[in-house]
C-alpha cells in the first residue's frame, strides 16, 4: 500500500503541475496578444486560454474525483477491518463469555455439592455428639451403680465378717467320745 501511496502522490503532483503549466500558457498567451491589438489574434489567444483553462480544470477536476474515491475506498477498507476486528472481539467476548459461564457453573455446582457434604457431616458430627452423650450419661450412670453394688458389697461383707465373728464367739465346742470298737 505504500508504494500505490508514493505512485499516486507522484502521479498527482504531475497532474497539478501540468494544469499549472496549462493556465501558465494560457497566461503567457493572452500577455502575449494583448500589445498586438489585433482581434483575431486576441481571438485566437481567448480561445486557446478558454480551451487550456477548461483542460486545466478538468484535470484538476479528475484528481479530485480520484482523490474523493480513493478517500472513499480508504473508509470502506477501514469500515471493513473494523467489522473484521468488531465480529472477531463479538466471537472472542462470546468465548470468553461461555467460559466464564461453564467456569460459574461448575464453582456453583461444587458450591453446592460442598454445601450438601458441610450438611451432612453437620448432620454426622451432631448425631456423633448425641451418642457420646448417651454413651457418657449410661456410663456416669453405671459407674454409679458400680459405686453403690461396691458399697453394698462393702457393706455386706461388714455384716457378713459380723455375722461370722457372733457365730464364733457364740459357738462352743462339743466334745465326742470316741466309739469304741469291740473286738
Amino acid at each position: 500500500m505504500a508504494a500505490r501511496s508514493s505512485a499516486r502522490r507522484r502521479q498527482r503532483s504531475v497532474r497539478v503541475t501540468v494544469a499549472v503549466a496549462l493556465l501558465a500558457l494560457a497566461t503567457v498567451a493572452v500577455v502575449l496578444a494583448l500589445p498586438t491589438q489585433n482581434a483575431i489574434v486576441l481571438s485566437i489567444a481567448a480561445v486557446v486560454s478558454l480551451v487550456l483553462g477548461w483542460a486545466a480544470l478538468r484535470m484538476m477536476w479528475t484528481e479530485v474525483l480520484q482523490s474523493r474515491r480513493e478517500a472513499a475506498a480508504d473508509r470502506a477498507a477501514t469500515a471493513n477491518a473494523y467489522k473484521s476486528l468488531f465480529s472477531q472481539r463479538a466471537a472472542e467476548h462470546a468465548e470468553f463469555t461461555t467460559a466464564m459461564t461453564d467456569r460459574l457453573a461448575a464453582a456453583q455446582k461444587d458450591l453446592h455439592e460442598l454445601e450438601g457434604a458441610l450438611a451432612l457431616e453437620q448432620k454426622r458430627a451432631a448425631i456423633a455428639e448425641r451418642d457420646r452423650t448417651t454413651t457418657a450419661d449410661k456410663l456416669k450412670a453405671s459407674h454409679q451403680r458400680v459405686q453403690k453394688l461396691e458399697e453394698e458389697l462393702v457393706r455386706r461383707q461388714a455384716e457378713l465378717e459380723a455375722a461370722q465373728a457372733d457365730a464364733l464367739a457364740s459357738w462352743e465346742p462339743t466334745v465326742v467320745e470316741p466309739e469304741r470298737v469291740s473286738s
